[in-house]
């Protein structure tokens, strides 16, 4: 994680990469106009703000000017959607993230999706964690390997992801057809909704169709995170079979 201060280079943070914050701290009693719009376009991007001393800030800053306000921000680098699409494997496999907002959750899917060697996870850029220090530490370093991208629109993202002959594969908790009844060989896009609520209901009736991994125990799913590691490596042992 970065730390960057100043009014001029936090508003451009805000601005360009709103997703790689993980919080602004701002100087307690802080008056300046322009910090404001900052707080408040910060606020509309679900970016955190905390309020500190400036005896705190001066030591975050190691003594440089900065003006009641520091930004920090993971360092990692989000690719474009169609870059990674592009560069997709035959068949492809890709992972759509439908409201992940534990950031535990986000680093440890992002772990297996690398581990499990997917072409590419997509990441709304609203009603999502992003990828705070808290995403990058629990992906155990895989942040950096794995291909990454925000998205605008996940509907409209899924269509386009139907017109480039990928199928949609909802993880849904009472789906009736247990995954391993899909045929997840052909190129697959693993959808996984967010805790607690799940898929979107919009985006569920843009999935092609809906797979459970049914339980045996006394609880009812799976953690997101852990649903999702079963999906990936689901389709890689179905892939692997055909191959051989």
């Amino acid at each position: 994680m970065s730390v960057i201060y100043g009014i001029n280079a936090t508003a451009e943070a805000v601005r360009a990469h709103p997703e790689r914050i993980e919080r602004i701290s701002v100087e307690r009693g802080q008056r300046n106009p322009r910090v404001g719009e900052i707080i408040i376009e910060a606020r509309k991007n679900h970016i955190r703000i905390s309020f500190e001393e400036r005896a705190w800030l001066d030591r975050k800053a190691d003594g440089e000017r900065h003006q009641g306000i520091l930004c920090h921000i993971a360092e990692a680098d989000m690719l474009d959607a169609d870059e990674i699409l592009a560069g997709a494997k035959s068949p492809g496999l890709l992972a759509i993230l439908d409201g992940i907002e534990d950031p535990h959750n986000l680093g440890a899917i992002i772990r297996s999706a690398e581990a499990s060697g997917l072409d590419g996870v997509f990441i709304p850029k609203n009603r999502s964690a992003g990828l705070s220090p808290s995403a990058v530490k629990a992906s155990a370093g895989a942040v950096a390997h794995a291909k990454l991208a925000k998205i605008g629109n996940t509907a409209q993202f899924i269509e386009s992801l139907k017109k480039k002959d990928y199928w949609i594969v909802g993880l849904e908790a009472l789906a009736d057809k247990p995954i391993w009844e899909a045929d997840l060989t052909m190129p697959t896009a693993f959808v996984l909704g967010g805790e607690g609520i799940g898929i979107h209901r919009l985006v569920k009736e843009k999935c092609d169709f809906l797979v459970s991994l049914p339980m045996h125990g006394q609880v009812s799913s799976f953690n997101v995170s852990v649903a999702a590691g079963i999906a990936f490596y689901e389709a890689l042992r179905q892939r692997a079979t055909i191959a051989t």
